[in-house]
């Protein structure tokens, strides 16, 4: 016990504990950004705990057909209705954040280090044949619509999350590229990087050890913000069918399946759909206080 307290003691004597406690002061005085870190807390434990929080687990894990509550309204036992198979829209919702922050997380995964990495060789060698090269493929990728390109891809491609994934990966690199092009291409006249040069130290140490961690605070600014983004690609995908296909709990799919029958059966679309809502604002209210956090400190 005695062991334990110390070591607590030291944790909040130490600089980092000190540190977070300041930037956690900044940070709380936005009420809005708390307010998304609740929303994104709240969304990324129900989706980790689904199987034991969502009421009827086996119309998300399992599709099955109950002829006895097809088509229910909100009540006490289904809080959000039942959809056309009797299936409850409150569990598939819940399982559904489970698809949208995978997306998420597996395309920012596989798009940020590529992004980032082509943007830094490209803004340490800007003016040579190299930053050239890099950015007008860049260019190339960013005069495309992103959502026009995921449906070119996508539509060639058998409908299912992977390729949804895979599509706008495709898509989504340029924009860590252009981000950290721009951000390295000036911090390579600084004193610090001229220093680096003179003694004699290798390029990838300049890169990686001198310029990259300057840039790290707009890198997670813009990749909490593009959560939201990422979500709602994937959602727009899977509305026009081109996503997960049914019956995977996805919110897009779920929105698709009830938009003919909003006059009669309003709740199969509303609350996926107000789900896909609340998850981007979310994210978006917490990159916008992370970024006015950075903002800050910088100033």
């Amino acid at each position: 016990m005695i062991s334990i307290q110390k070591t607590i003691q030291k944790i909040r004597d130490s600089k980092q504990w000190k540190s977070f406690k300041k930037q956690w002061y900044k940070f709380s005085k936005n009420p809005l950004s708390v307010a998304g870190l609740i929303v994104v807390v709240v969304v990324i434990f129900s989706a980790i705990l689904a199987p034991y929080i969502v009421p009827y687990p086996e119309d998300a894990e399992t599709f099955r057909t109950h002829l006895e509550r097809i088509n229910q309204p909100p009540n006490w036992a289904f809080p959000f209705g039942t959809d056309r198979s009797g299936l409850d829209v409150l569990s598939r919702v819940i399982y559904g954040f489970r698809y949208s922050l995978m997306m998420a997380a597996v395309i920012l995964t596989l798009v940020v280090p590529p992004g980032v990495i082509l943007g830094l060789i490209a803004g340490y060698y800007a003016g040579t044949w190299i930053d050239t090269v890099i950015m007008r493929i860049t260019d190339v990728f960013l005069g495309v619509p992103p959502l026009i390109l995921a449906l070119a891809i996508c539509s060639v491609l058998p409908p299912n999350i992977f390729n949804a994934m895979m599509a706008v990966s495709l898509m989504w690199w340029p924009w860590y590229a252009r981000l950290v092009y721009s951000l390295a291409s000036s911090l390579k006249n600084e004193y610090f990087v001229q220093a680096a040069e003179i003694i004699g130290a290798r390029t990838h140490h300049i890169i990686f050890r001198e310029i990259l961690p300057n840039c790290l605070a707009p890198i997670l600014t813009k990749i909490t913000l593009d959560v939201g983004w990422v979500i709602l690609i994937g959602a727009s995908l899977s509305f026009l069918g081109l996503g997960a296909p049914p019956p995977t709990p996805d919110l897009g799919t779920m929105v698709a399946d009830g938009r003919d029958y909003l006059a009669t059966q309003w709740w199969i679309s509303t609350f996926p759909a107000i789900a896909i809502v609340i998850i981007i604002l979310g994210f978006n209210l917490l990159g916008d206080g992370i970024r006015d956090l950075f903002a800050a400190e910088e100033a």
